[in-house]
């Protein structure tokens, strides 16, 4: 429990949702109950790797996980998989379709190459239904649907679409679902909550510190929580406050004791450097969309800038720049 984390979301979201108990409850609410109807949820396994892009690394998480489903009362010989992927920028991706399409092809490119390495015969790509768990403050204005993404021609909708592939992914938008409507196990739930407060600045309140939802998740998974908590850098004062208030006296005492060791070993790390990361992350994220790769110059220029007003005005350098050259000229 001691390492350094170097990305907190990440972290607490593959911690959390590793566990297919956990993915099961929150997946099966997201899809339709006719599928949900024809899954295997309790054989729900974890598969291994991770498929994003290098270069979204800072701003994305992801975890495949894959289920045996079927007609009801039918043998289920057909596998569908389940991408999950945690994006944790507060602006919107509004090319995000594009990329899940990117991970849904080394997703099938993975699979093909597992069954040729076992000898099994190829039946055919397996499903692969994406969600996204956007950590947003604000409404994203995007559709979820691929085929929207294209340039078509007022008319021609119909001429073109058998030559434009299509899918629709499910977009779980953090910051306009309310905190009571969040679903799944105990530990899904206040998982999301907190990565939920943490962009509305909302990690002391009662949505988080709810101590019947907190009773119910276990020791490892509390301790991760407050963990993360207190390394987004929670004014002292208010956070004995808030623990003050908790009723349940064993719920009180393990919080205060686990707050002490980590204050004594250095886990907190400050608002301010928290603030820091996440501009340099939406930094970067402008140069992507605007202009595709981002040099590792210019991209290890923006990870040593330091202090809210210089990395301001690197944010608005980043919209308003004609080119990528412009905005290297700022730094």
């Amino acid at each position: 429990m001691d390492e350094p984390i170097h990305q907190p979301h990440d972290k607490l979201f593959k911690a959390s949702f590793s566990d297919p108990a956990n993915a099961a409850a929150f997946l099966k609410s997201r899809v339709s109950p006719e599928l949900a109807a024809g899954i295997e949820w309790e054989s729900l396994r974890l598969e291994p790797g991770s498929f994003i892009d290098s270069r979204f690394r800072h701003s994305e998480s992801d975890l495949l996980f894959s289920a045996p489903f079927g007609q009801t009362g039918q043998p289920k010989t057909s596998r569908c998989h389940f991408h999950f992927l945690l994006e944790h920028l507060s602006s919107p991706v509004p090319l995000i379709a594009l990329r899940l399409l990117c991970y849904k092809t080394r997703i099938w490119e993975e699979c093909l190459a597992r069954a040729k390495a076992s000898g099994e015969p190829c039946r055919g790509l397996p499903v692969v239904m994406a969600v996204v768990v956007a950590q947003n403050d604000g409404r994203w204005e995007i559709s979820p649907r691929f085929a929207d993404l294209f340039d078509i021609p007022e008319g021609f909708e119909e001429i073109v679409r058998p030559f434009i592939p299509d899918f629709s992914f499910s977009l779980l938008q953090l910051g306009e679902i309310p905190y009571d409507a969040i679903a799944g196990t105990p530990a899904g739930i206040l998982t999301l909550r907190v990565l939920k407060a943490d962009r509305s600045g909302e990690l002391l309140g009662d949505e988080v510190w709810d101590e019947a939802l907190m009773m119910e998740v276990a020791r490892e998974c509390f301790e991760r929580v407050l963990r993360y908590l207190m390394r987004g850098g929670i004014d002292t004062q208010a956070f004995e406050a808030r623990v003050e208030k908790i009723i349940e006296p064993q719920l009180r005492s393990t919080t205060m004791t686990l707050a002490e060791q980590y204050i004594e070993k250095g886990i907190v790390k400050g608002r301010e450097e928290g603030r820091e990361e996440s501009r340099k992350a939406d930094i970067l994220e402008a140069l992507e969309i605007r202009f595709g790769t981002v040099p590792e110059g210019v991209r290890d220029a923006v990870e040593s800038a330091g202090g809210q007003q210089r990395l301001r005005e690197l944010h608005r350098a980043a919209i308003t720049s004609a080119t990528l050259e412009e905005f290297a000229g700022a730094l």
